[in-house]
């Protein structure tokens, strides 16, 4: 009998630090990269915290000079992407180091891939599409969600189209990434939710992913497991430092996961929801969630009722399918206890957005086409795909 060939790849920084203090060690790391005088990447929020700042007079401690670009804004742009390029040539930056949330990594690596490669960032989007190594390129995280500081992920938003370019390239894996709870403290208990559920959605579409392996398995379901424990405290006290590192390690977890397994529709569809109306990719992914993740259980009962096990659920004498769902109940309790709103229309007023059912059409048309969509465990249909949405209007 023949056998199908099958290869799987498993992509993670070459060094990570996880923990509290982790953060004093940037210096000596970026070094160890071959940087000198690198550019820091971040957001206006980041510096106002003072955090940019420190990391600065960090680097400066250690004889170091960084050039500081702060205008990353949330879903960040092509043009974020293209002025962070002429910065970072007109300084002589010779490094890179990406501080925040996904916003700021993703930019750093758009910046880093521009930077080697030439061309414009719409030239990288799809997979493996670079021919040159990044620069020299060191993550620091300050949020617990996107994983962003140790993926081959980079999302930036074409402003022409709105739509965002989803990247997927082994070169822009951070060389080192550090995780560090000291530096999410910070975080108002809105974004802490937005960004736990951002890591509970890549754990989950991974584990269903059609790319799913052993490995990616186990760091899923760990990850599940952490976030359904640890999510809730962290929202409720900022300042548990128990809570704030077990949800450090969950999307790191997490990240591995989807970093390896790829991801799904919810990401498909949540990438159009930014691209279109500018929402935040955590929420978006959030309300999503148990929508697709309802159409896609009868592909995968088995592993939904591992999902349900690992979420704290009950299911012993439950039918298969009965048990299966209860993730997807889980999902909804847990989304609703950390104050997720409970639809698309609901998270648009919140941010001043009219999510309107006569944009699903193209919103539609996109996801279908977007990269994340293609290890989707069920393959849905556009009139499926308009579906969802408008159930989770």
């Amino acid at each position: 009998m023949a056998v199908q060939e099958m290869v799987y790849g498993f992509f993670i920084p070459s060094v990570t630090l996880i923990g509290i203090g982790a953060h004093k060690e940037i210096p000596e790391r970026i070094k160890a990269l071959g940087g000198s005088k690198p550019l820091l990447v971040t957001d206006k929020g980041i510096t106002k915290a003072g955090i940019s700042q420190q990391i600065a007079d960090l680097l400066k401690e250690n004889g170091m000079e960084c050039v500081i670009y702060d205008e990353t804004i949330p879903n960040p742009t092509d043009n974020n992407v293209h002025a962070g390029v002429d910065i970072y040539q007109k300084n002589g930056c010779d490094s890179l180091i990406s501080l925040g949330g996904g916003s700021s990594h993703d930019c750093g690596k758009g910046i880093g891939l521009v930077v080697s490669n030439g061309g414009k960032i719409h030239d990288f989007e799809g997979i493996d599409k670079s021919e040159k190594p990044m620069p020299p390129y060191l993550a620091v995280n300050t949020t617990a969600g996107t994983a962003s500081e140790m993926t081959r992920f980079c999302i930036i938003t074409d402003t022409s189209r709105k739509v965002k370019m989803a990247i997927v390239d082994w070169r822009v894996t951070p060389g080192i990434a550090i995780d560090d709870p000291l530096l999410m403290v910070g975080m108002p208990p809105a974004l802490t939710a937005a960004t736990g559920m951002d890591a509970l959605t890549h754990a989950v579409e991974a584990y269903v992913s059609l790319a799913a392996n052993p490995i990616t398995d186990a760091c899923a379901l760990q990850a599940i497991q952490l976030i359904a424990k640890y999510l809730r405290p962290a929202v409720a006290n900022g300042q548990d430092m128990e809570a704030r590192e077990k949800m450090a390690f969950a999307q790191y977890l997490a990240g591995m996961a989807f970093n390896n397994a790829s991801l799904g529709h919810v990401h498909a569809m949540a990438h159009q929801l930014g691209g279109f109306y500018d929402l935040p990719h955590g929420e978006c992914n959030a309300v999503l969630l148990p929508h697709v993740e309802k159409f896609n259980l009868i592909a995968k009962v088995d592993r939904f009722i591992d999902m349900a096990k690992a979420m704290g659920e009950n299911v012993e004498g439950l039918a298969p399918r009965a048990a299966a769902e209860k993730a997807i109940d889980a999902i909804k309790t847990l989304s609703t206890d950390v104050g997720i709103p409970d639809g698309l229309v609901e998270l648009g007023k919140r941010y001043g957005v009219d999510v309107k059912e006569k944009d699903i059409q193209t919103m539609t048309e996109n996801a279908q086409k977007d990269a994340c969509g293609f290890t989707n465990p069920r393959c849905p249909t556009d009139a499926d795909v308009a579906a969802i949405y408008k159930a989770a209007l």
